[in-house]
Parts: C-alpha cells; sequence; structure tokens
C-alpha cells in the first residue's frame, strides 16, 4: 500500500508570509507616453513624473514593466485604477 504524503503544519509561532504580487505594465498601441506616465504618477503613491517616464520608456522599448509589488489586495487596488485609465496590465503572484 502506497504511503500517503502529508504536509507539515507549520509550528506553533511559525508563520509563512503572503505572497506578494506584481502589477506589470505592458505595451500597447492606444495609449500615449503622456497619459502611461501621468496615470503611473496619479495611482502608485510615491511614483515620480522621473520615474514613470523611465518606466513607460522601458514598457515601451522592452513591451512591459513592473510598477508596483506587495500585497495582493494593495496589487489589486493599483491594477483596477490603473485599468480605469485604460491602461494594458497584468497581475501575477511574485514568486
Amino acid at each position: 500500500m502506497p504511503q500517503e504524503v502529508i504536509e507539515e503544519a507549520p509550528k506553533l509561532g511559525e508563520t509563512k508570509p503572503y505572497p506578494n504580487y506584481r502589477v506589470i505594465l505592458l505595451n500597447d498601441d492606444h495609449n500615449s507616453f503622456e497619459h502611461v506616465t501621468q496615470s503611473l504618477v496619479k495611482h502608485i503613491p510615491g511614483m515620480s513624473y522621473e520615474k514613470a517616464w523611465k518606466l513607460t520608456l522601458k514598457v515601451h522599448n522592452e513591451g512591459l514593466a513592473i510598477v508596483w509589488v506587495g500585497p495582493k489586495e494593495i496589487a489589486e487596488l493599483y491594477y483596477e485604477l490603473l485599468k480605469s485609465e485604460g491602461l494594458t496590465l497584468t497581475l501575477e503572484p511574485d514568486l
């Protein structure tokens, strides 16, 4: 009879952190550089115009850029806010 593998439960006081999520901006043909840059500054806390512009150029040249990494619920909020501006995005675990 095959042995059943059972995953061990964490020991008392031991916790596993929740995984972070990445908000990834994708290149598209319908958003201007200025609109993308302004949307990033508007919705991502602490995002300077210069950093947003550099991310916009990275997306244009490389096809995508990670614009924010952190807890899932906050990543989902930023994803939805940027999506509401018409940006093309994806949200995925930061493995």
